[in-house]
């Protein structure tokens, strides 16, 4: 794909740069002797004794270098302010990176979906959700808030609500949403995640792949100290793709930060620039 096509799709996904309370340290945090995060610290537990997963974060970026060798020299010539290519995610760009056509594949009602979109004949170029996994992979940040009973993800221009109170997903799902139905359950100190009952407009990544309905997301995160969260996610869409496929991404504790509200519309000028194809 070429990197000015790339370019364009960064332009339109780009939301703001993540601001923060200036000058205000989190309560709790571990502090080194000289003042600053502990990021190396035990694992914050909440009441029941589990890891609290509560924090800003941030998906640990891939570096300008590698993210040249993946998709070209020339993929950081030219940077969305706020954006930078090296502040988003491989798997932002192309959640299938590294897997063989063996171990996974479109299937045709995909790859047709794909190739449109990667023309350019079905951009994405609307005021609408981003959706998962892709809203947490980019250059902004994310807050978790974990109570005992329901766990809330705030992405700057959306939310997920992931209920721990033992409930199962609905059996039917009457009405697809843009992030889908979550339920989660602990496994020791790891939070095991079920996602359901999404819509079908949501990309998978910058690239477009897509997916249908009947996708289901199961995520597995374990934050092994206090700067550090491993997460494992599953995409299975037996309608879009041959066999489920995971990814693994780490996420890194924003210590004394926040997020900021994002409103896709407010001074919203691409629209009228953009050429259908």
């Amino acid at each position: 794909m070429p990197h000015r096509r790339l370019i364009f799709l960064f332009a339109i996904l780009a939301t703001s740069a993540h601001a923060q309370w200036l000058n205000y340290p989190t309560p709790g945090t571990p502090r080194t002797r000289d003042g600053k995060p502990n990021l190396a610290a035990p694992a914050p537990r909440d009441a029941k004794g589990k890891p609290d997963l509560s924090g800003v974060w941030m998906h640990e970026p891939t570096s300008l270098a590698e993210m040249k060798r993946l998709f070209g020299e020339h993929v950081g010539d030219v940077n969305v302010p706020g954006m930078e290519v090296e502040t988003v995610s491989k798997y932002a760009v192309n959640i299938l990176l590294g897997f063989q056509p063996e171990e996974v594949q479109m299937r045709p009602a995909a790859a047709e979906i794909y190739r449109r979109r990667v023309s350019g004949s079905d951009s994405r170029g609307t005021c609408l959700p981003i959706g998962v996994p892709l809203a947490g992979l980019l250059s902004e940040p994310f807050k978790i808030v974990q109570s005992s009973r329901l766990i809330a993800v705030l992405y700057e221009d959306s939310h997920r609500q992931i209920y721990t109170d033992g409930r199962a997903l609905p059996a039917e799902i009457a009405q697809p949403s843009w992030l889908g139905y979550s339920v989660g359950h602990w496994e020791g100190d790891t939070l095991l995640i079920e996602t359901a009952g999404f819509n079908d407009r949501t990309w998978l990544d910058v690239l477009g792949h897509p997916h249908s309905e009947a996708l289901r997301i199961a995520e597995r995160y374990h934050r092994r100290d206090f700067g550090h969260m491993d997460a494992e996610m599953t995409f299975d869409d037996p309608q879009m793709y041959t066999k489920p496929f995971t990814i693994k991404v780490t996420f890194l504790l924003q210590p004394d930060s926040d997020i900021f509200e994002y409103f896709c519309d407010e001074n919203e000028k691409d629209n009228g620039h953009l050429v259908q194809k």
